[in-house]
């Protein structure tokens, strides 16, 4: 199963819908619409839920290039 990580290469704010996107494997800007569209009609409510995603979903990895020796 692989692990839901903020963005680091598609991010807008914190990675989050990014990571989302990623994962899921569809456009982040989908996703972003998507998004927009749900704060808005949950008055709010999903950027509370975007605040503790930042928190509770850990940064992509940093990958480091392999030199060839």
């Amino acid at each position: 199963m692989r692990k839901l990580y903020r963005s680091r290469k598609d991010a807008k704010l914190a990675g989050v819908l990014g990571g989302l996107a990623e994962h899921l494997g569809v456009d982040s800007t989908l996703v972003r619409l998507i998004f927009v569209i749900a704060a808005i009609a949950s008055f709010g409510l999903m950027i509370l839920i975007y605040i503790l995603a930042i928190f509770i979903f850990s940064k992509e990895p940093e990958t480091t290039p392999k030199t060839g020796s």
